[in-house]
């Protein structure tokens, strides 16, 4: 079968069981590491006054005033995370695993399962006190109920959009829209007083790093299971 072309500075990933010849690419991370760079950037921007007192491992975090109204509800961004996952399945299990889109949608998958998965061992390991709780940033192995570091809706959201930036950054730029969800859903966690800067950071690091894990393996560890690792879509079977 014919292989797509490919752009300059992209090298081909190996072919998954299954999946099209030349159907993906492997992406180099820079354009995705200046991306999440910028989108830092933005978010200590809006959420980070001067503030004298700043503290915490990278020297920002400090407790912004309490705000829960408007797009920063926390329902309002829990409630499309969740559209967005249940979104990608029925995505995946329509596509299956021999379209370019079928595939970067397990792959998703994957690097959510692994972004959640790493995000609550995480919280359990470091156990730092969240700033509703208190108004000191350095309150990491506090033990208990602590669970501020990493921010695990920040990871869910990297780590939702990383795999489909990577796959399609290239052919249209207007993907990296798509970082709108992690900024929104991590400028909502700071402001909600649920976690500090460095909390939203590390979850997004956390989240990009699971995506980039996600898109560059082989074959997605969830088809893995599967005999032949490959999943034929319901548009196919009907």
């Amino acid at each position: 079968m014919k292989q797509a072309p490919r752009r300059s500075g992209e090298t081909p990933c190996p072919t998954t069981p299954g999946t099209r010849d030349g159907a993906r690419t492997c992406r180099t991370p820079a354009p995705l590491v200046r991306a999440v760079a910028a989108t830092s950037l933005a978010c200590i921007a809006l959420t980070a006054p001067v503030h004298a007192r700043a503290g915490g491992p990278f020297g920002i975090d400090h407790r912004v005033g309490h705000d829960v109204s408007g797009i920063w509800n926390p329902a309002g961004y829990r409630g499309v995370l969740a559209a967005l996952s249940v979104g990608q399945l029925g995505l995946a299990l329509w596509e299956g695993g021999d379209t370019r889109l079928g595939d970067t949608a397990w792959r998703g998958i994957d690097s959510e399962l692994l972004g959640a998965v790493s995000a609550e061992g995480l919280k359990h390991l470091f156990s730092r006190e969240r700033p509703a709780e208190t108004n000191d940033p350095n309150g990491f192995f506090s033990g208990g109920s602590h669970h501020s570091f990493p921010s695990g809706e920040a990871a869910e959201a990297a780590s939702l959009v990383t795999p489909y930036i990577l796959e399609y950054g290239q052919d249209d730029p207007a993907i990296y829209g798509l970082l709108a969800l992690p900024l929104w859903v991590g400028t909502g966690r700071i402001k909600a007083q649920a976690h500090w800067q460095s909390d939203v950071l590390a979850g997004w690091a956390l989240g990009a790093l699971t995506g980039w894990y996600a898109h560059d393996r082989e074959s997605p560890l969830v088809l893995s299971v599967l005999p032949d690792g490959f999943f034929v879509g319901l548009k196919t079977r009907f």
